[in-house]
């Protein structure tokens, strides 16, 4: 793809596996593309995105200001080196997603920072420096509900009557997957029509921790309702987001949590942990339920609930694409990063 001319912004991604960071990257991009010239830099993008080598980056001519828009570490020190050691005139702008404290490293990268963004209040709360606070979007053309959701899942395979409940991320404890399982093993054999799947990548050091819990489905003897899918390509977690009658995120902790509104953006009611950005995303009761992470009775009985009321089930998950399409839109989100990288250049 041919890059902006003139480059004004840079944002870097310099990890080659898919993350959630990355993922951002190549969701904003684009969009944002078409309201500035920017281009990506680093390993493991995809061909279309507008994207420079790092050595280019490090040489870009210095008669004007640009933004270097890093979210890891590694990319603030990067960013310091281009622009104190190469001299290149780079304004250094960090958006964290932790919800947690920072070490001393990290916290002496913030402070080089001309600007920051904050993916939360929560997140905002922990870097001790005024940041603009932006939620994270979803594209709403791509994540939308699907006309004949039986025939979707006639395709996918999925059971086209069954009452679905989704969970998609990687499968590990942080993720509250055990807490899920646990939740189901104690309410399906009294619902027949429930099934469950999981979608998202094992690795290795997870492995145990899944097959435990597939040993535990196996023993109630529900393996044919509670499944684990695997790694899917792109599109077709997508499509199985659109099949979903109820979508659950019992994580224990969480950065941000994108899955969440890309649920609802199909048309599906969410349970969420009181974790990450979920609070600020779900409105309790209208799109789906809160509950307090790592509680067990809580999380069984917020599905028992949602469950048994398909009525609500309904109208949940057409308040949930409102209120989505309403505050959530990859559009704003993008205007939003792209008024501060105005703001530095200005």
């Amino acid at each position: 793809m041919t890059e902006p001319n003139p480059i004004e912004v840079v944002a870097p991604n310099l990890k080659k596996r898919l993350s959630g960071v990355t993922a951002t990257v190549v969701r904003l991009i684009p969009v944002q593309a078409r309201m500035i010239g920017i281009v990506t830099t680093g390993p493991g993008l995809p061909a279309e995105l507008p994207h420079i080598p790092l050595a280019r980056a490090a040489t870009l001519p210095r008669e004007r200001w640009r933004v270097w828009h890093a979210r890891r570490n590694t990319e603030m020190t990067l960013g310091l080196i281009y622009r104190r050691l190469l001299g290149r005139k780079y304004r250094l702008l960090f958006t964290s997603a932790a919800q947690r404290h920072h070490t001393g490293f990290t916290k002496w990268l913030i402070r080089q920072q001309d600007a920051l963004i904050a993916t939360s209040p929560q997140a905002a709360s922990y870097l001790d420096r005024p940041a603009t606070v932006i939620l994270h979007g979803v594209d709403t053309e791509i994540f939308q509900p699907v006309p004949d959701k039986r025939a979707l899942r006639e395709e996918l395979g999925l059971a086209p009557d069954a009452v679905l409940v989704g969970c998609f991320g990687r499968v590990r404890a942080q993720k509250g997957v055990d807490l899920l399982v646990r939740a189901a093993l104690r309410l399906f054999p009294d619902r027949p029509r429930a099934q469950m799947v999981f979608t998202g990548r094992i690795t290795p050091d997870n492995q145990q921790f899944t097959d435990a819990l597939t040993a535990e489905i196996a023993a109630a003897g529900l393996s044919d309702r509670i499944r684990f899918l695997g790694e899917l390509p792109w599109e077709d977690v997508v499509r199985h987001y659109q099949a979903m009658d109820l979508f659950a995120a019992p994580a224990r902790w969480e950065g941000f949590g994108l899955t969440p509104l890309e649920a609802m953006a199909c048309g599906v009611p969410v349970i969420a942990t009181r974790v990450g950005a979920y609070e600020a995303l779900i409105r309790e009761g209208e799109t789906g339920s809160l509950v307090p992470p790592d509680n067990q009775e809580a999380l069984t009985h917020a599905l028992a609930y949602w469950l048994d009321n398909p009525t609500a089930r309904e109208a949940a998950g057409r308040a949930a694409r409102v209120h989505v399409v309403e505050n959530h839109s990859i559009e704003d989100e993008a205007r939003a990063i792209v008024d501060v990288y105005r703001g530095l250049l200005a």
